[in-house]
């Protein structure tokens, strides 16, 4: 699906990834646009499916949710990994991403949870309850340098 955005859009969507937040007022005098024509635009975009989603970035420590974890899984299906297993790894609530990657493993997926101990019990009362898995290999995160759901967004 090719989706064609112009400068304005583009425009909107910088300013309200920087701040998802931000009026619709405000949006309309940065871009010195009616808010009314903003707007429309706002919702032709939501429409498309361009803008997915409104949230709230909250910190991990503050619920404490100190363990990051990547976890490589492999499936026993070998290189066709079922949408089955991607499904059933998608509901579990610690599991944050869910990626479908090409190599020797089968999927990627980012966990959070409080500590190696909860951790371990998703892994045992999560993970070998799902059918196929073969194997994982699991990657604890010691510090997070960078970590960002913001897109390049080109110019127009």
């Amino acid at each position: 699906m090719d989706i064609n955005l112009d400068s304005i859009d583009l425009h909107i969507l910088q300013l309200m990834q920087d701040n998802a937040r931000i009026s619709n007022a405000n949006l309309a005098r940065e871009l010195e646009m009616a808010p009314s024509a903003v707007l429309e635009r706002v919702k032709k975009l939501e429409q498309k499916k361009v803008i997915t989603r409104y949230m709230t970035c909250i910190d991990p420590d503050a619920l404490q949710q100190k363990l990051l974890a990547f976890i490589f899984i492999r499936s026993a299906e070998g290189f066709s990994c079922s949408s089955q297993t991607a499904d059933a790894l998608s509901k579990i609530p610690e599991v944050q991403e869910v990626h479908h990657i090409a190599g020797e493993d089968c999927f990627l997926i980012k966990v959070r949870t409080t500590d190696a101990a909860s951790l371990m019990n998703l892994m045992r009362s999560s993970l070998q309850q799902i059918p196929n898995i073969a194997s994982t290999k699991t990657t604890i995160v010691l510090e997070t340098v960078k970590e960002q759901q913001h897109l390049i967004i080109p110019e127009k």
